[in-house]
């Protein structure tokens, strides 16, 4: 039942979104869209990447199985047949058009929230709420101050627009690495969930975020790659409220920060799910990072911030109550692919090994100082040996590679 509900949460979450998404544009007159196909693209350059780290898999985990590198290709061929089922394959590809078409309903929602909602914008009352924070103080004018407005600013600038890579590459390491597939499908149904949430609160708090309110705030910093896409995207809201039907939808909101609510959920998913120690404390640098870039930049107020942890956490809630997977789980740890290589079966390994090199010298045994007879039954007892342990490894492995 678990694995059932595991595989259909995503792609209900995304036809929930998809109805919204119908629903709310035909409130404003306009279509559902997939503006320059970008979600579209976005899923074949994921499902390419995917495929990649399928590929990654298979090498590492017949590595791990043989007990070296490179592995043969039977090992290979072993773990392909055995963990990559096409049951398997299918179930990660609806995984990732479900999350595609989540984000694709997204954008039509947060695009039409100045037209539902038009001159209801918040900005004042967060602006004040930090400064409140703050005693008086500006965050923004604060991190400036205390990280200086040169090369730092490249360097979060640049770790801003990472989380376009961010995002489907930790999808792609869930689905393809996780020990077991539903911890990879509860944290891809998690990150469509933040869609939801986060299009729900620009509804709620509409908002342009400080460097759109207050671009005098932020003038001092240099040129980079985020300043040319607040510019980008400001035009493009501009052009959208002019021409909403022929323009690209616009994707100005600030309340509540998504870039914050995914990178929570990854950090917090790692951590209750028993990630390795390294991966968990990337995940937390990066949240910390991501933390300060959003305020440094000016694309969000410090309650953005803190209610995109409250989503990033909500959405990891909802993610276990859909899908079935206990988020306790990590307290019961069963070491992935990506932990530190072990021999899984040494005798195994052993024989497979010594077998390989008996064949490589052209004979089934090597008897040594033994008369043939000895040798003959040293072969058989090699024999019926090897059997036993591919026997009792079969059952191990079916476990292991099942979704």
């Amino acid at each position: 039942m678990t694995r059932w509900r595991a595989t259909v949460a995503g792609p209900v979450v995304a036809v929930v979104t998809v109805v919204a998404g119908l629903l709310v544009t035909r409130e404003v007159g306009l279509p559902l869209r997939d503006p320059d196909h970008v979600a579209a693209l976005y899923l074949g350059l994921v499902g390419f990447g995917v495929a990649m780290l399928v590929g990654l898999d298979i090498v590492l985990r017949a590595g791990r199985l043989a007990g070296g590198f490179p592995p043969s290709r039977a090992a290979m061929r072993r773990i392909r047949r055995e963990r990559w089922t096409a049951r398997r394959a299918l179930i990660v590809g609806t995984a990732l058009v479900g999350f595609y078409l989540t984000y694709m309903a997204y954008r039509n929602l947060k695009s039409v929230v100045p037209l539902l909602r038009p001159g209801d914008l918040f900005d004042p009352q967060l602006a004040d709420l930090d400064r409140r924070l703050f005693g008086g103080h500006d965050p923004a004018a604060l991190l400036h101050s205390l990280l200086g407005t040169g090369v730092q600013t490249h360097i979060l600038s640049a770790a801003y627009v990472a989380f376009i890579v961010f995002l489907p590459l930790t999808i792609g390491i869930a689905l393809v690495f996780s020990h077991d597939l539903q911890s990879g499908l509860l944290y891809t149904t998690a990150q469509s969930i933040n869609w939801v949430l986060g299009a729900a609160s620009y509804f709620l708090l509409p908002s342009l975020g400080p460097v759109y309110a207050y671009p005098g705030a932020f003038a001092k910093l240099p040129a980079s790659e985020v300043t040319r896409l607040q510019e980008i995207l400001l035009d493009q809201r501009l052009d959208f409220l002019r021409d909403a039907a022929s323009a690209t939808p616009q994707s100005v909101a600030g309340f509540a920060s998504l870039h914050i609510s995914m990178s929570f959920t990854a950090a917090l998913a790692a951590q209750l799910l028993g990630a390795g120690r390294s991966l968990k404390i990337g995940l937390w640098i990066w949240f910390a990072v991501t933390l300060a870039n959003t305020i440094y930049l000016g694309w969000h107020y410090v309650l953005d911030d803190i209610a995109g942890v409250v989503l990033g956490a909500m959405a990891l809630v909802l993610a276990a109550a859909l899908t079935g997977v206990d988020l306790r789980k990590g307290r019961r740890r069963r070491p992935s692919v990506l932990s530190p290589p072990r021999p899984p079966y040494p005798p195994y390994a052993a024989a497979l090994k010594g077998h390989d090199e008996r064949r490589r010298r052209g004979r089934e045994h090597d008897p040594g100082e033994r008369t043939p007879e000895e040798g003959a039954r040293v072969a058989v007892g090699y024999e019926q040996r090897a059997e036993e342990l591919r026997t009792n490894d079969h059952h191990r492995s079916r476990d292991r590679v099942d979704p």
